[in-house]
């Protein structure tokens, strides 16, 4: 299972805005493409959208696992759908990312680990967790506003979260942002980010907005674009250029699973 999908309305319960504030909810989209890999078609990534909770996920499966003879979305997808049973338990509005993150990984005990990236809109304040290499971005005004810090042991080797692995959801880094109507919020695994620079991903969200794409529209143009640069054996991609400065010789694109989700930061219309 790579998409797991909720009702999509919205009651904002805490964090609520001022009058002076501009109130705004997220509109949501997502695209995902495994490997080509007959004896694991789902591939190794998972993510949700709950546009109830107004919250999304991301998680993906280390693939070193599959060595073991681990399916290694496995723990990715089983992850992702403990976090959306964590969601009952917050309230619409004020949800926790790292608390629903903390519920989830006590509750997967499948062998495997995984990256993991929760982000929840509570009022204007966009509220994540993000643990290892997958993460998000915020574009205003056609201009990258923030990109989420990537958390790694070593070139390669992201934070992941699992039993055999030293790493915690108290390890994920917390952020907190203002966003405002017009936003966009470009989320992903490495897949897409170790495949785009970040002025490619901002240039086809401008132009996405400008042709009136919807969200999932959104999703499915930068997926395309990854999937094309992962395969492209010149191209001098962010991981190539990661492993360049880190002694080793890698060119081209990096083929990988690559989940993309989008998020419009719209107002919200009081009838």
């Amino acid at each position: 299972m790579g998409t797991i999908t909720v009702n999509n309305t919205f009651t904002a319960m805490k964090f609520m805005p001022s009058f002076a504030e501009e109130r705004v909810n997220m509109v949501l989209g997502s695209f995902y493409i495994p490997k080509d890999n007959e004896s694991n078609p789902e591939g190794d990534d998972a993510h949700f959208i709950c546009g109830q909770k107004q919250t999304i996920g991301i998680a993906d499966g280390v693939g070193g696992w599959t060595r073991r003879g681990v399916d290694a979305g496995e723990y990715a997808r089983e992850l992702m759908i403990k976090s959306v049973i964590a969601l009952d338990a917050e309230p619409n509005g004020a949800v926790d990312p790292k608390r629903v993150l903390s519920q989830a990984y006590s509750n997967t005990n499948l062998p495997g680990s995984s990256t993991a990236c929760l982000l929840s809109l509570n009022g204007n304040i966009l509220c994540a967790a993000n643990l290892g290499d997958s993460g998000f971005m915020v574009i205003r005004n056609g201009n990258v506003y923030y990109k989420s810090q990537v958390q790694q042991h070593s070139f390669n080797h992201p934070y992941q979260l699992g039993r055999m692995s030293t790493d915690r959801p108290s390890s994920a880094i917390e952020i907190k942002l203002k966003v405002k109507a017009g936003d966009v919020i470009v989320a992903g695994t490495d897949g897409m980010f170790d495949n785009m620079h970040l002025e490619e991903i901002s240039a086809l969200v401008s132009k996405g907005l400008s042709q009136s794409s919807d969200p999932e529209n959104l999703a499915w143009t930068i997926a395309e674009n990854a999937l094309y640069n992962s395969f492209d054996r010149f191209s001098v991609t962010p991981f190539s250029r990661a492993s360049r400065e880190n002694g080793g010789n890698h060119v081209g694109g990096k083929i990988d699973d690559i989940t993309v989700l989008v998020a419009y930061i719209q107002p919200v219309v009081c009838n």
